[in-house]
């Protein structure tokens, strides 16, 4: 995805969720550089049918995918709450936004709240409105991004961009070694076959000897 790091690079962030789903897009450059593109609240009736609600997020996302182009989706990783039915609606709200995107063959990463956190604030404990005010600094927006679904949105775009060059080097030294590893060992049978080669062939030349 990170390819030449002297480009934009855009991505959606998602803050799935039923009633309300943070939808905001934001452009990264050189090191740190980041430029909030757009940033909006999809929302749904809690009162409509289940596949209504999901549909909705999905026209919605679908929208933001034509209109902004991003080269990649960041979504929040469910992760356990007391509120089982609130569980199974951010997964499906988030599941709905995975695929629309890989249908266009976009990458999709899960970020938790804490690595989210982390990336913004510094500290994987920081709560909603240290996570808002950081993005609205971080963005230079004249006023913070309201609900705080909107302003997760962004964060989720931002730790992306800033997260993801470190991913993937790391994910490419990872193979190198591995790669490195299978050549030592493939060397290493070679070596063993070629000296079991040479002992049958002074085997077999010892007992021509004697012959």
């Amino acid at each position: 995805m990170f390819p030449d790091r002297g480009r934009q690079v855009r991505v959606l962030g998602v803050d799935p969720g039923l009633t309300r789903c943070g939808l905001g897009v934001v452009d990264g450059g050189l090191g740190r550089s980041v430029t909030c593109v757009a940033v909006d609240v999809v929302r749904t009736p809690a009162d409509a049918e289940l596949a209504t609600r999901l549909l909705r997020i999905s026209d919605a996302v679908e929208h933001w995918l034509d209109v902004h182009r991003p080269e990649a989706v960041a979504v929040e990783r469910v992760f356990s709450q007391h509120n089982v039915r609130t569980v199974m609606g951010t997964a499906q709200a988030g599941g709905v936004v995975a695929l629309n995107a890989a249908r266009r063959g976009l990458p999709v990463v899960f970020h938790t709240p804490s690595e989210v956190k982390a990336a913004v604030t510094g500290s994987g404990r920081a709560d909603k409105a240290q996570v808002t005010g950081m993005v609205t600094r971080l963005l230079k927006l004249e006023s913070q991004p309201k609900p705080a679904d909107a302003a997760d949105a962004l964060a989720l775009a931002i730790c992306h961009l800033w997260r993801e060059p470190m991913r993937e080097r790391l994910a490419a030294a990872e193979e190198k070694a591995a790669q490195l590893a299978r050549a030592h060992k493939a060397k290493l049978a070679a070596a063993a076959k070629d000296r079991a080669r040479r002992a049958a062939d002074d085997t077999n030349s010892g007992r021509n000897t004697r012959r």
